[in-house]
Parts: C-alpha cells; structure tokens; sequence
C-alpha cells in the first residue's frame, strides 16, 4: 500500500472536491499549468510540492491560533524559505505569525518582514495590487528575466522579491523594473543569485 505524504494527500482531496463539484475543467488545467511551472522553477516538481506543503501547514497553524492573522498576513513560500509580510494587528501577533511559521516541518528559514498596524485602507491595499500586476508585466515581457522564478508581494508602497536569479545582470533588471514602476517607495530583495 502506497503512504501518501501530507501535501499529495492535500493535493489530492482539493482535487477531488473540484471534481465532484463540476469544476473538473478548471481542475485540470490548473494542475497541468501549475506542474508546468513547478517543473520549469528552480527546485522542480518535488520543490514546489514541498513549498506547496509548507503554505498549507502555515496557514493551517494560523487559522488554528487566529482567524485574523490569516485574513491580514501573507506568505512565500521558495525552497523551504518563508517570507512573511503584510500588516499585523499587534505586535503579538507579529511575534505569532514568526513562531507559528517556524513550526511547519520543512522550513529553512523565516524572514520576517510584517508590519505592525493599520492596513492603510482599501486604497492602500488596491496600489499595492497594482503595483505587483504592474512590475510582474514587466518581468514577463523582459525577455532577459526568467519572471516564472519570482515572487513579489507588495506592502505599503515597499516591493518584496523572492527567488532564484540566474545571475545578478537579472537580478539587477529586476529591481531596476521594480524601482520604476509608480508609488513603489523600496525595494527589498531576499533574492538568491
């Protein structure tokens, strides 16, 4: 008999939920798109499982401790690296969200860039949206840059980046596309070359 690990058996319950529930199109092309890029990404199919597994652990341990810290916090999840971001409520929570994450087995490190406070409203939330669709057009059409082997999240104004650069020239084109795009007011990179 076959032991299924934690993140297939996820896997495979959420793809049998879209079945029965008539969304088997959707289902498969999801699956197929998200294997085509997992494959492609620098840690292959087995990293992007593994990564996928630790999202999933996370958000359970938030969702467990707090409803909220699940609502307003975010999370990327590359080669067992965490970054975490968003606008905690408390400084409680802040500390929460970094010790919950480094409980999920499979975590290499936790970088922790949450913000203490307001969310800046839905304005705030709506700019930052945009900025990430905005840089991550610019990384897609740049024939230069692998996009497919970065994460961005945006906060406040402040663009995050988390990957895999083939070289620094790329990375140096990343953050130039990043610090060009309108209302961005920094750039961190947790990039590695």
């Amino acid at each position: 008999m076959r032991s299924w690990s934690r993140p297939a058996a996820l896997a495979a319950l959420a793809g049998v939920i879209l079945v029965t529930s008539g969304c088997a199109p959707l289902a498969v092309g999801a699956a197929a798109t998200a294997a085509g890029t997992a494959a492609a990404q620098e840690g292959g199919v087995q990293g992007a499982v593994t990564d996928a597994g630790i999202h999933a652990e996370i958000n359970h341990l938030w969702f467990q401790h707090d409803v909220e810290m699940q609502r307003v916090l975010d999370m990327t999840v590359t080669n067992g690296r965490v970054l975490l971001t968003g606008r905690a409520t408390t400084p409680e929570m802040r500390l929460d969200a970094v010790r919950l994450a480094w409980q999920a087995r499979g975590v290499k490190e936790v970088i922790n860039e949450v913000e203490v406070g307001d969310s800046g409203g839905l304005g705030a939330t709506a700019t930052d949206t945009w900025i990430t669709t905005q840089l991550r057009s610019r990384l897609l059409f740049d024939r230069d840059i692998a996009s497919r082997n970065y994460s961005i999240d945006t906060v406040g104004g402040v663009v995050y980046l988390m990957g895999a650069a083939r070289d620094q020239t790329e990375l140096d084109r990343v953050i130039g596309h990043a610090r060009a795009v309108a209302n961005v007011k920094r750039v961190v990179s947790y990039v590695r070359v």
